[in-house]
């Protein structure tokens, strides 16, 4: 049930949809839904929200732009897999981490929600049917063709066969496409209240443990402000979720939603590596390097990418992981004297609105080059002595001794606890990508294109698995923290339902990737957007 008009702000001045604890005092806020997390998960069930009449309360811990001593509540420790510094793996501001995302869009394959019994723990609570209908809205909403267009002709409709098969990302047209200034619109909606420099420091549960009550919010100063909702939904990503969740254990000393010993668990990236690099010449070097260049299709853009099919997973007992061709420094060589500027550029810059503009500029410029050269600047690399490697972008198998959690000893500027991320990877992990690799190889030679030279660690059981600096400007993973609060029917197997609500706890829930029981190869913007809609309209009663 909708709270009654009148208890949607409880500030005197219903009118201001813009509260800044960096400087407002309003003591306790009311709304029908309070959401954690102005990310892209937050801004897409706030949107839904609104519009099916519910009032909102959008709670984001940052300012509108990047702030260093906000971005320093997100230092924690990295105790497994290296990583990358956890303070630089997500954004504090509006439009979190999106505000550097680089737009790729896909779904997940059937295959990733079904529980294969050759990876364990796997399987979703619903099929990929549940979601057809979602992903069509998500796409629209990044202002993409509804239903995926078909690829444009190459060389890889030659590749596509029984054992790999072309798949393809779209590319969001628009930067910043979440950030404040293009989402003004939603921000000025009667119905939303964005309340910044709001650091969550615990969700408060009832004595009884039954249900939530209110939220403890921090505001930058100390000031404590009081937020009561109908419903809570903690959208503050993969890694924070399962912060909040632990660290909120006034009532439950384990933490909320963690009666098994779930939460911050099966922490999942998509780990990026080389898989080793191809031989070819002439013709068929060229047509190799087009078919995995960005093509435009009108305002957008695609790319290709090749994953093992259904029946190869099945026979091999892999994951789902993909690869993609790239001209790239041979393995143990020196970065290229640009790409070192840029990088070095891309770290020295604080990711302001002025930082994301030389980054869009950059991304710009690569497009236009494109556009214009095609091909033709990589064949040319090429030639100079540069490799045409396999670049991996792996499904991880979901791994409970993967995790986050949390150093008591060591609180941030609000007391709360900070992170702890024990990254592990598993035997299965490098075997499916060298299967992939092999199953590639297998194809090309088979049609007489050249030749895979595999990396030598890919068959090595000692190895878990092997980073490249030279083979992506993100060498490590993608940045996508996944699994940590996963869902599941069975409160044994997961810390929500399939919906997003947490087991036990009927009006609180979690959105974003940390409730994928599975991370597939695909980015996980789009299934982000699909689910939070989905969440929506569970919420609105719809489903």
């Amino acid at each position: 049930m909708a709270l009654p008009q009148r208890d949607f702000m409880a500030l005197g001045d219903s009118r201001r949809m813009h509260i800044d604890l960096g400087e407002d005092r309003p003591g306790r806020l009311e709304a029908d839904v309070a959401i954690v997390g102005s990310g892209v998960a937050g801004l897409t069930l706030a949107r839904r929200l609104i519009e099916g009449g519910r009032s909102v309360l959008l709670l984001e811990s940052g300012g509108l732009d990047y702030e260093a001593a906000t971005a320093d509540l997100n230092r924690g420790f990295s105790v497994g897999e290296d990583y990358y510094p956890l303070e630089d793996s997500r954004l504090r501001f509006v439009g979190g981490t999106t505000a550097i995302w680089g737009g790729r869009v896909a779904e997940f394959d059937a295959i990733d929600f079904e529980r294969r019994e050759w990876v364990p723990h796997s399987g979703w609570p619903f099929g990929l049917e549940a979601l057809a209908g979602y992903y069509r809205d998500a796409r629209t909403l990044l202002d993409l063709p509804a239903d995926a267009p078909d690829p444009l002709p190459s060389l890889l409709d030659q590749v596509d066969g029984p054992e790999v098969e072309r798949r393809e990302w779209l590319i969001d047209p628009q930067f910043d496409r979440f950030g404040h200034e293009a989402q003004r619109a939603l921000f000025e909606h009667p119905r939303l209240t964005l309340v910044t420099h709001a650091t969550v420091r615990e969700i408060r549960c009832a004595d009884d443990g039954g249900r939530i009550v209110g939220l403890d919010v921090v505001s930058p100063s100390g000031e404590r402000v009081e937020v009561v909702a109908h419903d809570y939904v903690v959208a503050a990503g993969g890694l924070e979720n399962p912060r909040l969740l632990l660290a909120s254990n006034s009532v439950k000393p384990a933490g909320l939603g963690n009666d098994h010993d779930l939460v911050g668990r099966f922490f999942m990236e998509h780990p990026h590596g080389r898989g080793g690099h191809m031989v070819a010449s002439g013709k068929r070097l060229w047509s190799l390097i087009e078919a995995f260049q960005k093509q435009s299709i009108g305002h957008y853009e695609s790319a290709s990418l090749v994953r093992p099919s259904d029946a190869l997973q099945r026979e091999r007992r892999v994951l789902n992981s993909a690869l993609a061709l790239a001209v790239r420094p041979a393995a143990g060589s020196r970065q290229p004297l640009l790409t070192s500027a840029y990088l070095a550029a891309k770290h020295r810059l604080d990711p302001t609105k002025r930082g994301r503009s030389a980054w869009r500029l950059y991304k710009s410029a690569g497009r236009v080059i494109r556009h214009n050269v095609g091909p033709l600047m990589w064949w040319l690399r090429h030639r100079r002595g540069n490799e045409l490697a396999l670049v991996l972008r792996a499904e991880q198998a979901p791994n409970p001794d993967s995790r986050v959690t949390l150093n008591r000893d060591e609180l941030d500027a609000t007391g709360m606890p900070r992170a702890v991320l024990d990254w592990r990877m598993t035997p299965l992990d490098r075997v499916s990508a060298a299967e992939l690799v092999h199953a590639f190889g297998r194809r090309i030679e088979a049609l007489d294109l050249g030749k895979v030279m595999p990396e030598p660690w890919l068959d090595d059981p000692a190895r878990d698995w092997v980073s490249d600096p030279l083979v992506s400007v993100h060498p490590l993973g993608g940045y996508h923290h996944m699994g940590t609060t996963r869902m599941a029917d069975d409160p044994r197997q997961g810390v929500t339902d399939g919906f997003g609500r947490v087991h036990g706890l009927p009006n609180l829930w979690v959105a974003g990737s940390s409730l994928f029981p599975t991370g597939g190869w695909a980015n996980p913007t789009l299934t982000i957007i699909a689910l939070a809609l989905r969440q929506a309209d569970r919420l609105l009663g719809r489903l």
